[in-house]
């Protein structure tokens, strides 16, 4: 996570959705959390795009416990895709463990995954393979183009809401009924 100053309009524990004007097909339909957004800049996880492989295949790649776990994987984003992330709920703090907020935490280190595959992790988590980042002024350059749509994030919808209903819980949040949108633009 960056270093750099939090400012008061900070979007940390937000939540962003690629909106239709965001140009990059790998974010349609994404939902981020955001994890860090300093002046440095902002990390996030996409929290509702699962890749073809389960925990338990990644626990036994590792020669870990928890073969048996059949729980998503995330795609986090595009960067760094085989650097893997824990988002959790506080409690035990494992070696690579920053606090997010009072309710989240993100973790990298190796012993958490050891610790959920002997079913003695946290007791809310979603793993994710890579990030999505931004450098300084990127973010806000993207929302200034209307890239992305923002809401402040809750623990239900990142750790309790199921994964195909993340993008439409997170609009409702907003205020954005999906039944009252339509394809098409400009016509009345």
């Amino acid at each position: 996570m960056t270093t750099g100053k939090q400012t008061s309009d900070s979007l940390r524990h937000h939540f962003l959705v690629a909106s239709p004007w965001l140009a990059d097909p790998r974010f349609h339909g994404g939902v981020i959390y955001l994890c860090e957004h300093s002046s440095d800049g902002a990390l996030g996880l996409m929290i509702n795009h699962p890749l073809d492989i389960h925990l338990g295949e990644i626990l036994e790649q590792l020669d870990m416990h928890g073969g048996e776990l059949d729980l998503p994987v995330f795609t986090g984003g595009p960067v760094q895709p085989e650097r893997g992330f824990v988002l959790h709920s506080p409690g035990r703090y494992w070696q690579s463990t920053v606090q997010v907020t009072g309710n989240v935490a993100l973790s990298t280190s190796r012993d958490i995954l050891e610790s959920i595959g002997k079913d003695d992790g946290p007791d809310e988590f979603l793993v994710a393979l890579g990030y999505s980042g931004w450098g300084e002024g990127q973010l806000e350059e993207e929302l200034g183009s209307n890239a992305w749509l923002t809401c402040p994030a809750c623990s239900d919808i990142l750790f309790r809401t199921p994964v195909e209903k993340r993008y439409e819980a997170v609009l409702r949040l907003i205020g954005i009924d999906l039944n009252q949108l339509s394809d098409s633009v400009g016509h009345a």
